[in-house]
C-alpha cells in the first residue's frame, strides 16, 4: 500500500468534516505529494545522468537479430544518424521504420503516448491528475475502434508492421532511454489502438490553443467589453507564441502536437534553373529537444521516398519520391466547435468513471461527463468555462490519415496525389505539390462542417448551431490552385481564398505570404540557393507602417543622445530582424513601452492569443487621441532608449534556448539545457521565431524548427536540417549536432539513389529475420 492510499483512507474516515473541507484536505495532500514526487524526480536525476555516446556506440545498441521481417533489411546511416532503409517488401519496411523510430526517439514517443491517453499522473504524480482529466475529456481515441475496424488492408498491414517494429526494439534494446527511469515509465507493448490514438493527438485542432486563452480572457472581461473584442479577434489569427508563457503541461502537449504553422513553396519548371520543379518547406512548431521531426529515406517495392517524419507516426509528412514532392502548412481550419449545453436537461448527460494510476499515490477515479453534443470539456482545467460546454471535433469521426499519407508517398502525379488526400480529415492542411512533369499546385486536405458564411457571434455557440455538422465538406470540394501563371505556389497559414463557407476564423497575417511572393516572383529563374535564402529571410516590411506611426506621433523636441540614437535607428531601419540589428530591438521595445504607458497590458494578453497582435495594436494606436498617444510615446522613449543602449541588438533580448522538456525542472533542469543563442527573425518573418510584445529579454518558444529543399531534376538533390539533432537519446553525439549547421545556414544532403546512400552513408545495420540462423554476432558499424 502506498502512502497516498493511507492518506486517502484517512480522508475518507473524516466523518465530521463537510465535503468542502474534505476537498480542501485532499487538494492540499495532492499538492504536497506532487511536490514530493517532483523532488524525487530531481533527486533521481542528480544521480542518474545520461552518459555521452558516440554515433558508433549508439548504432551498436540497435537490436539486429530476430526481427519480425521476412528478409534482411539494410539500413545505411550517415554521421548524423539519418537512415536510408532498403527493404525487399513494404511490410518489412514498415517494421524497419518502427525500429528506427524507437531507436531514435523512444523516450519522446512514450511520453507522447501517455499524453494521448491522459496518463500524465503516472509520470509526475498528483500534480498530473487534473491534466489527465482535461486530456481524457478531449477523448483523442474516441474514433479509434471504428478507424481500426474500417482500415483498408494496405493501411492495416503498414500500421501493424510499424507497431511490430516499435515492440521489437522495446523488448530487445539493451537499455531504455533516460526518460524511463526519471519518469517511472514501464515498457508496455504497443497496439494499433496506441498508434492511432497518438495519431489523433498529433491532429489536435489549432482552435483549441486559441480557445484555452480566450476562455480565460472572456471569463475576466465584462460582457460589453468582450462583445467589442470578439469580432476584432476573429479577424486575427492563431497563437504566435503558444506555450511561451504557460507552465500548463496539457496546453504544452497540444502546442507540441498541433500542426500549427509553417511555410511551403513550389517553383515551376519554367522558373527553375535546372528545368525541373523545386520545393521548399520549413515547418513551425514549439522549439525544444528532441526536435519534433526526424529525417529518413526509404526504399521498398512501392515506396521510395525521403522526408521529414513526426516521431511515432509511420508516414513522411513533408518530402519527395522519385516523381513528386510535397509540403504542407496548417490550414488553420476550424474542425471543432464549442457548444453551450447549460440548458440541456440533466437526463441528457451521461457519466463514466475512469481509473488512473498516480505516481506515488495509488489510483484515483475520474468522473467524465458526456452530452449529446460531445464531451463536457468545461469540466477540465484546460477548457474551463463557468457553464457546461461541449466539444464537437472532426477527429471524433473515423478517417484514415495514415493511409492517405502512405498513398501520397506512392503517388506518381498530381491526380494520384489529389486523390490520396481525399480521406485526410484532421487536422486541416494546405498541401503544396510539385511533379517531375513540371506541374505545381496547392490544395487543401481537411474535412469541415459547412458553417454559415457570417462570423459566429461568440466563442461558444448555442446548441442549435450543431445543425452545421449535418453537412461535412471534404478537401476535394475545397479551392485548388494548379500551375499559376507566375510560376510558383506558396503557403504561409494566411487566410485562404473566399469560399461559400468559412474554413476557419484564426489565420496568420499576410506578411509571410507576401514576402514569399516577393522572393519568388519576377521573371528570373531560381536555384536551390535562392530557396535557402528564402527559408532564412528575416525581413518584415509589414511592420514599417507601425514604426512610421510611432515616429510621426513623437513630439519634436530636444532629446538626449540615447533618445536621439533610438529615433535615428528607427528611421533607418528597413524591417530586418537579423539578430545583429538594432532597429528591430528599438522598434519592439518602443512599442512595448508605449503600450504599457497607455495602460494596455490588459488588452495585450487577448491580442497575443492571435497572430494579428501588431495589426490590432496598430488599429488601437490609430484610434487613440493623438495628444494622448504622443504623451505615451514620450513616456516610453526614455526607458526604451536606456534598454537599447544596454542591450545593443535584437539578439540581445531575442533568444533561442534549446532544452529537453526536463530542462524545466528546478535545480536539475540546467543539465538538460543544450544551447542558448541569439535568434534571428520575429513573429511575421519567413524565418519565424515567435515572441510576445515585450521590452525585455525573452526566449523563443515557437518557430522554424526544420527545413527541406528538393530539386526534382536530381534524385539526390534533397537537403534537410533540424534545429537540434536526429537522435533523441540524451547524451548522444547526435542529440543536438545540427544546431551549428542550422545557425550558419547549412543543410544535409539525403540521397534517393540507393547506390549514393551506400557510398556516402558510412555506417550500416542489417536487420536479420527471426528465421535466420542465430549463430552470428551483431554486425558492428562499418
Amino acid at each position: 500500500m502506498t502512502i497516498g492510499n493511507d492518506i486517502d483512507d484517512a480522508i475518507n474516515q473524516l466523518s465530521n468534516g463537510d465535503m468542502m473541507n474534505l476537498s480542501t484536505i485532499k487538494t492540499f495532500a495532492d499538492t504536497a505529494y506532487g511536490l514530493a514526487i517532483a523532488t524525487g524526480i530531481i533527486a533521481r536525476g542528480l544521480f542518474r545522468s545520461p552518459h555521452p555516446m558516440t554515433t558508433e556506440q549508439r548504432l551498436a545498441t540497435l537490436p539486429r537479430i530476430g526481427l519480425p521481417v521476412a528478409a534482411p533489411v539494410t539500413i545505411h546511416w550517415d554521421d548524423h544518424q539519418i537512415p536510408f532503409i532498403e527493404a525487399d517488401s513494404d511490410d518489412d519496411l514498415a517494421v524497419a521504420l518502427g525500429v528506427v523510430h524507437a531507436h531514435l526517439r523512444l523516450g519522446q514517443i512514450e511520453v507522447m503516448r501517455r499524453l494521448a491517453f491522459g496518463r500524465v499522473a503516472e509520470m509526475i504524480g498528483p500534480l498530473g491528475i487534473e491534466i489527465d482529466r482535461s486530456l481524457r475529456l478531449m477523448d483523442f481515441g474516441r474514433a479509434v475502434p471504428e478507424i481500426i475496424a474500417g482500415l483498408p488492408e494496405t493501411t492495416r498491414r503498414w500500421a501493424d508492421g510499424f507497431v511490430r517494429g516499435l515492440n521489437h526494439h522495446l523488448a530487445h534494446a539493451p537499455a531504455l532511454p533516460h526518460e524511463f527511469s526519471l519518469l517511472g515509465l514501464k515498457p508496455e507493448p504497443w497496439t494499433l489502438t496506441d498508434l492511432f490514438t497518438l495519431t489523433r493527438l498529433s491532429s489536435a485542432d489549432i482552435s483549441w490553443l486559441v480557445w484555452v486563452r480566450l476562455l480565460r480572457t472572456r471569463a475576466r472581461m465584462a460582457p460589453r467589453e468582450w462583445r467589442q473584442l470578439w469580432p476584432r479577434l476573429l479577424t486575427g489569427g492563431s497563437p504566435c507564441t503558444f506555450a511561451a508563457t504557460t507552465g500548463d503541461i496539457a496546453e504544452q502537449a497540444l502546442a507540441a502536437s498541433t500542426r500549427s504553422g509553417s511555410n511551403s513553396s513550389a517553383v515551376a519548371a519554367n522558373r527553375s534553373i535546372t528545368g525541373a520543379p523545386m520545393i521548399a518547406s520549413d515547418p513551425h512548431l514549439p522549439l525544444g529537444l528532441p526536435n519534433p521531426w526526424l529525417i529518413a529515406a526509404v526504399k521498398s517495392p512501392s515506396i521510395h521516398a525521403a522526408g521529414l517524419m513526426m516521431p511515432g507516426l509511420p508516414f513522411i509528412a513533408l518530402g519527395r519520391n522519385r516523381t513528386i514532392a510535397w509540403g504542407g502548412t496548417s490550414l488553420h481550419a476550424q474542425g471543432s466547435d464549442l457548444f453551450d449545453i447549460s440548458r440541456l436537461p440533466p437526463d441528457d448527460f451521461a457519466e463514466r468513471t475512469e481509473i488512473i494510476r498516480v505516481r506515488g499515490a495509488g489510483r484515483r477515479a475520474l468522473k467524465l461527463r458526456e452530452s449529446p453534443l460531445g464531451p463536457v470539456v468545461s469540466d477540465g482545467a484546460l477548457l474551463k468555462n463557468p457553464y457546461p460546454t461541449a466539444l464537437r471535433w472532426i477527429g471524433h469521426r473515423p478517417s484514415d490519415e495514415i493511409g492517405a499519407m502512405l498513398a501520397v508517398a506512392k503517388a506518381e502525379n498530381w491526380e494520384m496525389f489529389r486523390s490520396a488526400l481525399g480521406g485526410f480529415a484532421v487536422s486541416g492542411l494546405n498541401m503544396v505539390f510539385a511533379g517531375s512533369e513540371g506541374r505545381i499546385a496547392h490544395c487543401m486536405a481537411a474535412h469541415l462542417p459547412r458553417r454559415p458564411a457570417e462570423y459566429p457571434t461568440d466563442l461558444v455557440l448555442s446548441p442549435e448551431a450543431v445543425k452545421n455538422w449535418d453537412d461535412i465538406v471534404a478537401g476535394r470540394d475545397l479551392p485548388t490552385r494548379i500551375d499559376p501563371p507566375d510560376g510558383f505556389v506558396a503557403s504561409a497559414n494566411e487566410r485562404p481564398p473566399r469560399s461559400d463557407f468559412p474554413l476557419g476564423f484564426f489565420f496568420a497575417p499576410n506578411d509571410r505570404a507576401q514576402r514569399l511572393a516577393v522572393l519568388l516572383g519576377g521573371a528570373g529563374k531560381l536555384a536551390t540557393d535562392d530557396l535557402k535564402r528564402l527559408q532564412q529571410d528575416v525581413l518584415a516590411p509589414g511592420v514599417l507602417p507601425l514604426r512610421d506611426l510611432l515616429l510621426h506621433r513623437l513630439p519634436h523636441r530636444k532629446r538626449s543622445a540615447g533618445q536621439h540614437r533610438l529615433i535615428e535607428t528607427l528611421r533607418q531601419w528597413d524591417g530586418s530582424y537579423d539578430h545583429r540589428q538594432s532597429g528591430s530591438l528599438a522598434f519592439e521595445i518602443l512599442l512595448a513601452e508605449t503600450v504599457a504607458a497607455l495602460g494596455g497590458s490588459s488588452r495585450i494578453k487577448p491580442y497575443q492569443t492571435v497572430w494579428m497582435a501588431q495589426s490590432l495594436l496598430t488599429e488601437d494606436l490609430l484610434e487613440t487621441n493623438p495628444e494622448i498617444l504622443a504623451h505615451a510615446i514620450e513616456q516610453a522613449l526614455a526607458p526604451a532608449s536606456r534598454r537599447l543602449s544596454r542591450l545593443g541588438s535584437w539578439g540581445g533580448v531575442h533568444r533561442i534556448r534549446l532544452q529537453h522538456f526536463l530542462g524545466r525542472l528546478p535545480l536539475l533542469g540546467r543539465r538538460y539545457r543544450l544551447a542558448d543563442f541569439p535568434a534571428d527573425g520575429g513573429n511575421n518573418t519567413v524565418h519565424k521565431t515567435g515572441h510576445s510584445v515585450s521590452s525585455g529579454r525573452h526566449t523563443v518558444s515557437f518557430g522554424s524548427c526544420a527545413r527541406h529543399i528538393s530539386d526534382l531534376a536530381d534524385l539526390d538533390a534533397n537537403q534537410f536540417v533540424l534545429l537540434g539533432g536526429q537522435d533523441g537519446w540524451l547524451g548522444s553525439a547526435n542529440f543536438a549536432d545540427q544546431v551549428e549547421l542550422w545557425r550558419r545556414g547549412g543543410y544535409i544532403t539525403v540521397p534517393l539513389r540507393p547506390e549514393t546512400a551506400r557510398t556516402r552513408f558510412r555506417h550500416k545495420t542489417v536487420l536479420q529475420p527471426a528465421s535466420a540462423p542465430i549463430t552470428q554476432t551483431p554486425e558492428p558499424p562499418a
